[in-house]
């Protein structure tokens, strides 16, 4: 018997197991799991009032801090019945847009890069690679400058609440946003033509596809619930086609639809929106012979650095044909009932529920995060992928790697998903 331990993987947010067996060279265990401490972030909220509970779920994560801000927040509004305006509607897009900017840059550059350039770090490809790191930098530093001057900080924002802002941009912070994005736009482009020049492994698998639908542009805010397989809801109605299920082996919950796995993320936004992506994005796919829709995993990477061409292109759009002024706070009776919301965040749909008692005290709170959607497709697209390197008499050093490299390219958040990687490898 044959016995790999990894202790840590590195380039992924926070930390999983995966014990595998393989017995006659065949695989007989694979499970996946978060092994962080449950941070019972839902029972945090039980007992707080409305204006409270942003401000605590925006710490449950900080890369995605915006997106469950914003999901808290339009999960409240939907329990009060509060029609915000399109001013406040714009002004969160564009943070959402600053976020989905640094988180993808993050990613592509300083996580999934060094794999395919033969590196265990951004760090140390940075002698060879200095402008392709000067471009991340530049990239995360738009995003960043985004939801600062929107938001009012970098990180868990506070400017944004239930019925609207209490602070919009200056005419100076948006000439200065405007100057850094379009700045940036060939960065972006840059980005996804290198993305689109790698070399990635093939893994298509029949999962199913799940994103929210956008009448124009990419998914963000709004929107009804796709899927390739028929799928069509409302955030609303999200425990009609989503169950989950808890295992021995992981921290964080599973979810399923129809006790099959789906993908949920950037890979799924594009393939299901594919028609409103814009020429500039498909000639370059299109000149490297990058297809899409596509059921390769690992497009996920491609199709996060076409959103950045696309939010940085939007991103200058909504500041060049809007002036923000300070609105009147909305006025809004408080009153018991339940509120759902959706959005698509950087690692892809995002739920929100809350229910609330008729002083706006929450009752009851279930967040269902994208890296809790993806674990079991995550888990799946492992069995099948180092069943094909089995077969290909693949030594497990290399099956390791791979395997590191499939689960980055979903681009994961386990430490948002316990309610990575340390690998249990036993042959027989």
């Amino acid at each position: 018997m044959t016995k790999i331990t990894l202790n840590h993987i590195t380039k992924v947010e926070g930390h999983a197991n995966l014990d595998v067996e393989i017995e006659n060279g065949n695989l007989t265990k694979c499970e996946l799991g978060a092994v962080e401490g449950a941070r019972f972030f839902e029972g945090l909220v039980v007992g707080r009032k409305y204006d409270d509970i942003k401000e605590i779920t925006s710490r449950i994560c900080g890369i995605c801090s915006v997106g469950h801000s914003m999901t808290s927040l339009k999960a409240t509004e939907n329990a009060f019945g509060i029609e915000v305006t399109e001013q406040t509607k714009l002004l969160r897009e564009l943070m959402s847009i600053g976020e989905r900017i640094r988180s993808h840059a993050t990613h592509l550059y300083f996580l999934a890069l060094p794999d395919y350039l033969g590196y265990e770090s951004a760090i140390e490809m940075a002698p060879k690679y200095k402008r392709e790191i000067e471009k991340a930098m530049k990239l995360m530093k738009a995003g960043n400058e985004i939801v600062a001057k929107v938001g009012g900080r970098q990180m868990h924002p506070v400017s944004s609440v239930v019925g609207g802002f209490t602070h919009v941009p200056s005419q100076e912070d948006v000439q200065y946003l405007l100057d850094l994005l379009k700045e940036s736009k060939h960065d972006a482009m840059d980005t996804l033509k290198l993305f689109c020049k790698l070399k990635y492994p093939k893994l298509e698998l029949d999962s199913e596809h799940v994103a929210i639908y956008a009448q124009e542009g990419q998914p963000l805010l709004e929107g009804p619930i796709i899927s390739d397989k028929g799928l069509k809801t409302v955030s609303h109605d999200y425990t009609d086609f989503i169950s989950e299920y808890i295992v021995k082996y992981s921290t964080a919950k599973f979810a399923v639809r129809k006790g099959k796995g789906f993908i949920t993320g950037a890979l799924a936004r594009f393939n299901l929106n594919y028609k409103n992506i814009t020429p500039d994005i498909k000639r370059i796919l299109s000149e490297h012979h990058i297809l899409f829709p596509s059921k390769n995993i690992f497009y996920n990477n491609i199709a996060q650095a076409a959103e950045l061409v696309h939010w940085l292109n939007n991103g200058v759009k909504i500041l060049e044909e809007n002036e923000f002024k300070l609105e009147e706070p909305l006025q809004f009776e408080i009153r018991p009932g339940t509120g759902r919301a959706v959005t698509e965040v950087p690692r892809g749909v995002l739920f929100h529920e809350y229910q609330f008692d008729a002083d706006g005290n929450v009752t009851k709170c279930n967040i269902i995060t994208p890296t809790v959607q993806n674990l079991r497709g995550m888990e799946e697209h492992i069995q099948v992928y180092v069943e094909q390197m089995l077969q290909k008499n693949k030594s497990k050093d290399y099956i390791t790697l791979e395997i590191e490299k499939l689960i980055r390219a979903y681009d994961p958040c386990f430490s948002c998903s316990a309610h990575f990687l340390k690998v249990n490898w036993e042959e027989k």
